[in-house]
């Protein structure tokens, strides 16, 4: 599988710091002549406007493209989904980091429940790994709130890190900021591309009701 590349432009704010995100922004792409996949939610102009095509179009327009295998939950009481709102607003407002996208996170790692633990040891609504855990100050993955924190913290770090590419924050997330730093954008793995593809698609249902 050949080396993707995906550049999609999406920056922080440089007074604020926070992910800034187009409220309608479509998704476009062209495939260079070496291969390699571009991705903009610019509208492209100019030259660039025969090249690019349409990969998506958000949020009504768009459709679900097939993601990972969801977790099963445990907790199968709708109120969980509203069951942690405080914390997800402290910790929007703490880390700067969208609540929608804080919420995509914890709807596609646990499907909102506290208590999973996936097969490679992350753990928790966010999913931490214990070594990322403990570098964000979770002492209890467990902890609902902690775990949250702790979770969104990482997403700020990894922000941070990929210049506020939302791509590749995600990316980062899911495979590691190694893996995206070692093919200089989202790594060449089918799960991680079936992953970014679900946060996207949560993020923009609930961006909806949490702007």
């Amino acid at each position: 599988m050949k080396k993707r590349d995906y550049k999609f432009l999406l920056l922080t704010s440089i007074l604020m710091m926070v992910i800034s995100f187009a409220a309608n922004a479509d998704i476009y792409s062209y495939t260079a002549k070496d291969g390699t996949i571009h991705f903009t939610n610019l509208s492209p102009t100019g030259h660039g406007k025969k090249k690019y095509k349409i990969y998506l179009k958000t949020p009504d327009e768009r459709k679900a493209r097939p993601g990972v295998v969801p977790i099963t939950a445990k907790d199968h009481d709708p109120a969980r989904y509203s069951r942690y709102d405080a914390s997800i607003m402290l910790a929007s407002k703490t880390h700067s980091v969208p609540q929608a996208f804080i919420r995509a996170i914890i709807r596609v790692e646990s499907d909102y429940d506290y208590r999973v633990v996936s097969i490679a040891g992350a753990q928790g609504l966010m999913q931490l790994m214990p070594a990322t855990g403990k570098r964000m100050g979770c002492t209890n993955p467990f902890d609902p709130h902690q775990n949250i924190m702790g979770g969104t913290k990482y997403l700020r770090h990894l922000a941070n890190l990929f210049n506020g590419d939302m791509v590749l924050t995600i990316a980062g997330y899911h495979a590691g900021e190694g893996a995206v730093r070692k093919y200089s954008g989202v790594p060449p793995y089918q799960m991680t591309h079936n992953y970014i593809n679900r946060v996207l698609k949560f993020y923009y249902q609930y961006k909806k009701k949490y702007p």
